[in-house]
């Protein structure tokens, strides 16, 4: 049986973020010490690791918990979430390239003297720039 400072070092996961993971229902300890430590066995270890690597592909909280739900048997159900978190990140990646190229724009317009300031200017005011790009 593991402490939980022991799965931390072994998965990178800091401590109250493995209470936190407790709280949401995805991880629990299997069991308590006499002085009402928490102990976790190698599931609990891999179950942390799954959440993690989940966590590290941008998945959120209830996506996670759908695939634990699951249990690793369940293909015709895990392919969807991936499919739906793909396309949201695809949605994002497009519209950070076009923040990408408002800030370039917005850059370039300004070459740094003294006067009004047209960088300044384009952040202060939405109607200068060329594009929408108010929810990104």
């Amino acid at each position: 049986m593991l402490s939980i400072g022991d799965l931390s070092r072994r998965t990178g996961v800091k401590v109250p973020t493995i209470r936190y993971y407790e709280q949401m229902g995805l991880l629990q300890a299997e069991g308590r010490t006499d002085g009402n430590q928490r102990r976790y066995s190698h599931a609990g270890l891999e179950r942390l690791a799954f959440i993690r690597h989940a966590r590290d592909l941008g998945l959120p909280i209830g996506a996670i918990r759908e695939l634990i739900a699951l249990d690793g048997s369940d293909c015709e159900k895990a392919h969807p979430i991936a499919t739906l978190h793909l396309l949201d990140i695809r949605r994002r990646i497009e519209a950070l390239r076009g923040l990408e190229a408002e800030l370039a724009r917005i850059a370039a317009a300004c070459d740094g003297s003294a006067g009004a300031c047209r960088t300044l200017a384009a952040f202060g005011d939405h109607g200068k720039c060329a594009r929408d790009h108010s929810h990104p």
